[in-house]
């Protein structure tokens, strides 16, 4: 079993806004592509990604629509609104400030 990885608060987040960016996918593939993405070393659980997803569709930063999955399975299908975007962008911007002051701080402990 590979070594779990806990996330910032906020992390999970970002993560998957930047996942639904590139193309509207389910959400049994946003947690894949993470995994995938991440050499294995972020594995996204089903009762921490649906909550996520839930708060991002309440939060009108991303919005849902029924299709079929590869497999012919009916689906919900999440991508991003024009808000969510914004979000995004300011997400980035924020996780690059953050991870900068990390470094700045690990550098000199």
């Amino acid at each position: 079993m590979p070594p779990s990885t806990d996330l910032l608060q906020g992390t999970l987040d970002l993560l998957i806004l930047k996942t639904i960016a590139l193309e509207p996918i389910h959400g049994w593939g946003i947690a894949q592509r993470i995994q995938q993405v991440s050499n294995d070393a972020l594995q996204i659980g089903q009762g921490s990604l649906y909550p996520a997803l839930h708060r991002l569709e309440y939060k009108g930063w991303i919005q849902a629509d029924w299709g079929s999955s590869d497999n012919n399975r009916k689906a919900r299908f999440y991508s991003l609104t024009r808000t969510g975007k914004k979000q995004l962008a300011a997400e980035l911007e924020n996780w690059s400030r953050l991870s900068t002051a990390i470094d700045l701080v690990l550098a000199h402990a």
